[in-house]
């Protein structure tokens, strides 16, 4: 009976004891399974898959998988960004349904009654030009009708430059001008695209129309090798000039032998009018010039001044020139209007510019020159260029015209009149 109670006794305080043990291993949380996502506590990193102590399996509170989370972005893409279009400058392609000013000129060119001038507008007192006109400014008169423009723009043009080089000058001018044969080529750009003529007695064109490059500055420097005209007088008279000889020995006729200047032609004209039917077969979007380095003097050339003024204003080629050697002299256009009959002309081309809308710059100096050539081109290629269509009838006649600018104190240059082409030139 005593050893029941005693085993009794045992075992009640063996399971005491167990009861303990087991209270405190409840009490006791387990290390090595992180705690869950807090706000203000970070979250616990995961051990590295192949570390010791790594669960078997992931407990259900990590969340979803990375291919799970890769199938849900795939469900529900994001929005899509917005279409910007990033095009590399120059790299765009023009639109088909937009059309620059050339075209647009070009487009209108076709109807035998649109009359396109081209106008340089400076002021009087800087001789800068002026930019920043609008239509209404102008005022366009054909035969002393006013004209509705139709077409306006201040748009810069490429330019297609016939380069007139003249080589009956004096010998000290060529060889002065052969050095400004680089700032020459400089004046042009890229777009542009020239000839070069030259002519004392003869035409002769040097190159092709094509663009400002080495090719053509290889060109200009063979020219340099070219002499002008003796710098000297004639020998009329004195102890250099003897009298009528007859089998070596000085005849004494008693009568004083007048003596004339030898008459050298100078085909001025000639050469005008070769560039100008070859600028009329250039391209029609292009602004045509025709450039001239010379004297001005013409004596001696198949074509008339009047015939070659007509190629000139139904081609729409202005005329601009850099008048050097004694056209450069002051009051020297005022002495030219004195010409004799079949004596020539010493200077023409003021009346060439002036006629067709161009300009004449007299310089003597190297530099100033240089800078002509950049002027002259300049000034050609950022005209205004004004549209309209004329109302009167198809006809083949000349057509004055007049412009007039609506702000005081400025220089308005255009060309006088224009020959209509006929249709078949036109289209």
């Amino acid at each position: 009976m005593v050893v029941w109670k005693q085993d009794t006794a045992y075992c009640l305080l063996f399971l005491v004891l167990l009861a303990a043990s087991l209270s405190t291993a409840q009490q006791q949380p387990k290390q090595d399974i992180p705690d869950a996502p807090s706000a203000t506590k970070p979250i616990q990193q995961f051990p590295p898959p192949n570390s010791p102590g790594t669960p078997a399996s992931k407990p259900a509170d990590q969340g979803p998988s990375p291919d799970q989370e890769t199938q849900n972005d795939q469900s529900n893409p994001p929005a899509p960004p917005p279409n910007i279009r990033t095009i590399p400058e120059g790299g765009a392609t023009p639109d088909p349904s937009a059309s620059t000013s050339r075209d647009q000129l070009f487009t209108l060119r076709r109807d035998v009654n649109f009359v396109a001038v081209p106008v340089t507008v400076k002021e009087k007192n800087t001789g800068r030009m002026v930019p920043g006109l609008l239509p209404e400014d102008f005022t366009v008169l054909e035969d002393g009708v006013k004209q509705k423009l139709t077409y306006f723009t201040s748009d810069p043009f490429a330019l297609s430059a016939a380069v007139i080089y003249d080589l009956g000058l004096p010998d000290s001018s060529v060889q002065k001008i052969n050095q400004t044969f680089s700032a020459l080529v400089g004046a042009f750009s890229q777009y542009d695209q020239l000839s070069v003529y030259t002519y004392s007695t003869a035409v002769t064109r040097v190159t092709d129309f094509n663009p400002p490059n080495q090719r053509l500055t290889a060109v200009l420097n063979q020219l340099k090798v070219n002499r002008g005209r003796n710098d000297g007088v004639d020998v009329l008279g004195g102890p250099l000039q003897s009298g009528p000889i007859v089998n070596g020995v000085p005849v004494q006729t008693g009568v004083a032998p007048v003596n004339t200047p030898t008459k050298q032609p100078h085909v001025l004209n000639d050469a005008i009018l070769r560039a100008a039917v070859d600028l009329s077969k250039q391209d029609r979007t292009r602004r045509k010039v025709i450039f001239v380095i010379s004297d001005g003097r013409e004596q001696g050339s198949t074509a008339s001044y009047r015939d070659t003024l007509k190629v000139l204003l139904q081609n729409e080629i202005a005329v601009y020139a850099l008048a050097t050697d004694s056209s450069a002299l002051p009051l020297y256009s005022k002495l030219n209007k004195l010409h004799l009959p079949r004596q020539g002309y010493d200077n023409l081309l003021p009346r060439y510019a002036a006629a067709t809308g161009g300009e004449v710059y007299t310089e003597f100096s190297q530099n100033s020159i240089e800078r002509a050539y950049a002027t002259v081109m300049g000034v050609a290629r950022n005209q205004y260029t004004l549209g309209y269509q004329t109302k009167a009838a198809p006809s083949s006649t000349y057509r004055e015209i007049e412009v007039k600018v609506d702000v005081p104190d400025l220089d308005v240059r255009a060309k006088y009149g224009y020959y209509p082409l006929p249709p078949s030139r036109a289209q």
